[in-house]
């Protein structure tokens, strides 16, 4: 897995999956740039601050960034008890903006990697929706589209990851065939993030008690990170489109 002479943007590299990304990565030999709207905690080879929830604010942003980007990582995202708003701005829109002004500057052979979760497990219950979504054409068209079709709160942070998973597979056939670009994202599970408790007030306590017990525990950041790091090395040259589980076999218990 070694990704010596790559240049890897990372979205939300100063907590959580994110640094724990940022870290594994620069330690495989690649270079690491960070974007976060908060202010790196850890080293970094390069980091540009930005919201993700303002279009304007993602442009300015990539004029700061590298001419070339070998991999991005969008790690990036607010919990579901955040405003409906913030959370399709940044989870989605902010996230897809921010991919489509790189794509240009990535040469074949790089990758994207998407962080999804678990809980967009159930996309193709509205998988009509989310590829009417992903067919808007922009950060503003995104906006209006939600407008003619509200999301509630409750639930909101489902429906945007599983809005990314739709996205993501159909945004990557195109990829793959016309600019040898693969794109695919890691889903994980319960993870200790600083955003965890978020997640517990979300879901609720009912709920949060039926999947305890369906799991050994919620991972660690670093036990997710190398998901990462695989997707985005050359070991992973024939992946595309995928949306992969980390998260201990959570997913299994579905079934």
């Amino acid at each position: 897995m070694n990704l010596i002479n790559k240049t890897i943007v990372i979205t939300g590299a100063c907590s959580g999956i994110g640094a724990e990304t940022a870290r594994l990565m620069r330690q495989r030999g690649a270079r690491v740039i960070g974007v976060d709207r908060n202010d790196p905690m850890l080293t970094l080879d390069g980091f540009v601050k930005v919201d993700l929830a303002e279009e304007s604010a993602i442009d300015a942003a990539v004029r700061q960034l590298p001419e070339r980007i070998d991999g991005l990582c969008n790690v990036a995202g607010v919990p579901g008890t955040a405003p409906v708003g913030l959370v399709g701005r940044v989870n989605y829109l902010g996230q897809r903006h921010l991919t489509e002004r790189l794509i240009e500057r990535m040469p074949a052979g790089s990758s994207i990697v998407q962080v999804s979760s678990i809980l967009g497990y159930f996309y193709r219950q509205r998988v009509e929706l989310h590829k009417a979504l992903a067919e808007t054409s922009g950060f503003e068209a995104g906006l209006a589209w939600l407008a003619r079709h509200p999301v509630e709160q409750k639930g909101c942070y489902e429906y945007f990851k599983e809005a990314l998973i739709v996205w993501t597979m159909l945004r990557s056939q195109r990829l793959f065939k016309e600019r040898d670009l693969r794109m695919n994202c890691v889903a994980p599970g319960p993870v200790f993030t600083p955003i965890l408790g978020d997640f517990v007030t979300q879901l609720g306590a009912e709920r949060v008690q039926a999947d305890a017990e369906r799991m050994k525990r919620p991972a660690f950041a670093d036990e997710v990170a190398p998901a990462l790091a695989f997707l985005c090395s050359d070991d992973a040259r024939w992946i595309n489109g995928i949306n992969l589980p980390v998260d201990g076999g959570f997913a299994a218990t579905y079934l």
